[in-house]
C-alpha cells in the first residue's frame, strides 16, 4: 500500500469516527484495549496493554489515532493497563466465539467467492447460535459480523466469566462434537412393563442424531424398495439382511423410530443410527476456532469500529435479525457511500458490495467509495489523484 493510498484510508477512518464512534462494551473500564496503527512497515504492529482511562473518550480516541484495527480484551481486570497479564489480576472472562469462513471445510479460496465465504461463515454461525441458545441456555450474548472474515460471539452469562481454560475447552469440544459417542445418547426407556434403550431426543446431540434417523426414514420411504434397500447397503456395516431389517421397520412401525427405539428389527437400526450419526457431527458442528474461545485473555475487535482488511464495519447484528442480515450490504459504513473516488484497480476478480457487483478494472476507474476502500484495504487498488 502506498501512501497516498495509506493516507486516504486514514482520513476517512477518522471522519467515520467522528460520525459514528462505537459504544463502549459491558465493563469498558476493566478490560485491556490494543489497535493496530496504519504503518508502511511490513507486518502489523500491535499497541496493546492500554486501559480506557489512558485512552480517555473512546470516540474522541479513535477519531485522534484512526487506526487500522481496534480491539478489546474478552477479560476484565483489576488492573487492565498493566504491562504483563500477571500483574493485571484477571477477573473473569466473556465467552468468545470465532468463526472464519476461510477455515471452514468445503470453503476453497481459489474458487469460492468473498460472499459465497461469508455465506458458509454465516450458516456456521447460525448452528453455533442454535448450541448456545438451545443447548446451553445462554441469554447474554452478542452477534458480531467481525469486518472480514466471519462473525464473532461474546457470550456474557454471568455463569462464564470464571470458567478456566480446561472449562471453556469442554465447551469448544461438544459444539464441535469432538469426543460424542452413540453411547452418550442412548438412554433405558421404560415400554409398558419391559425397558428398552432409546435415542434421547429431547435435546443436544441425541436430538440432532434423531433428527437425522427420521430425515433419513423419509428418504427410504420416498424411493422404490429396490432402490431403499440399494441405498441401505451403501453404508459400511449393512448387508442385505440388515437392510431388509431396517426398511421394515421404517415402513412398517415408522413409530418406533419416531420414539427413539432403536432395538427394533435386531442391530440393525441401531447400526444405521450410529453410522448416522457421523453425518450428524458433520452437518450440525459449528468449526469455531478453539484458541480464541480457551484464551481467557483473547482480544476480540471491537463492535462498531472499522475493519483495516476491509473498510467494512464491524457490525453488530440483534439475535433476531441473523437470518436477514448481509454483510456485503448491512456492514458497509453508511458515510462511505455518498459519492466516487478515483482509484487504480488490479483488474481482478469483481467485488459484490451494496447489493451490486462492480467490475475492477486494469487501471483507472471511479468507483463508489466503499467499493473503492474495499479494494484499497485489501491491496486490490491504489488511491489516485482526483
Amino acid at each position: 500500500m502506498d501512501e497516498r493510498t495509506r493516507a486516504y484510508l486514514r482520513g476517512r477512518f477518522r471522519d467515520f469516527y467522528r460520525a459514528s464512534p462505537p459504544p463502549l462494551p459491558p465493563a469498558a473500564d476493566r478490560r485491556e484495549w490494543g489497535y493496530i496503527p496504519w504503518t508502511d512497515r511490513a507486518g502489523t504492529t500491535m499497541v496493546r496493554h492500554m486501559s480506557l482511562l489512558e485512552l480517555g473518550d473512546l470516540g474522541d480516541f479513535l477519531a485522534r489515532e484512526r487506526p487500522q484495527h481496534v480491539y478489546h480484551s474478552a477479560g476484565q481486570y483489576r488492573d487492565p493497563g498493566a504491562p504483563s497479564m500477571g500483574e493485571k489480576d484477571w477477573q473473569g472472562s466473556d465467552l468468545v466465539f470465532d468463526l472464519d469462513a476461510d477455515h471452514l471445510p468445503g470453503v476453497d479460496l481459489e474458487r469460492d467467492s468473498y460472499g459465497e465465504m461469508l455465506a458458509a461463515g454465516k450458516a456456521s454461525l447460525q448452528r453455533l447460535l442454535t448450541f448456545l441458545v438451545d443447548d446451553f441456555g445462554f441469554e447474554d450474548l452478542q452477534v458480531v459480523f467481525s469486518g472480514g472474515r466471519g462473525y464473532h460471539v461474546h457470550v456474557r452469562d454471568p455463569g462464564v466469566l470464571g470458567l478456566d481454560r480446561e472449562a471453556r475447552r469442554e465447551v469448544v469440544d461438544y459444539v464441535r462434537g469432538l469426543g460424542v459417542t452413540f453411547d452418550d445418547l442412548v438412554e433405558t426407556v421404560q415400554r409398558g412393563h419391559a425397558t428398552a434403550r432409546a435415542l434421547t431426543s429431547d435435546g443436544g446431540w441425541g436430538r440432532r442424531a434423531h433428527r437425522h434417523l427420521l430425515a433419513f426414514a423419509d428418504e427410504l420411504t420416498a424411493l422404490p424398495e429396490a432402490d431403499a434397500l440399494e441405498r441401505l447397503r451403501a453404508f459400511d456395516g449393512i448387508g442385505e439382511k440388515r437392510a431388509a431389517a431396517v426398511l421394515e421397520v421404517v415402513t412398517e412401525d415408522p413409530g418406533a423410530l419416531a420414539s427413539g427405539g432403536i432395538e427394533r428389527g435386531g442391530p440393525a437400526i441401531r447400526t444405521l443410527a450410529e453410522l448416522l450419526l457421523e453425518e450428524a457431527i458433520a452437518d450440525d458442528s459449528a468449526a469455531i476456532d478453539e484458541p480464541v474461545t480457551t484464551d481467557t485473555h483473547r482480544l476480540i475487535r471491537l463492535p462498531g469500529s472499522l475493519h483495516g482488511g476491509t473498510a467494512l464495519r464491524v457490525t453488530p447484528i440483534p439475535l433476531d435479525a441473523v437470518d436477514a442480515f448481509d454483510p456485503l450490504v448491512d456492514a458497509v459504513p453508511e458515510p462511505f457511500t455518498t459519492h466516487e473516488v478515483a482509484v487504480r484497480g488490479d483488474g481482478g476478480p469483481p467485488v459484490e458490495l451494496g447489493g451490486e457487483t462492480f467490475t475492477v478494472p486494469a487501471g483507472e476507474a471511479r468507483l463508489p467509495e466503499y467499493v473503492a476502500n474495499f479494494l484499497m484495504a485489501r491491496g486490490r487498488a491504489e488511491k489516485e489523484r482526483e
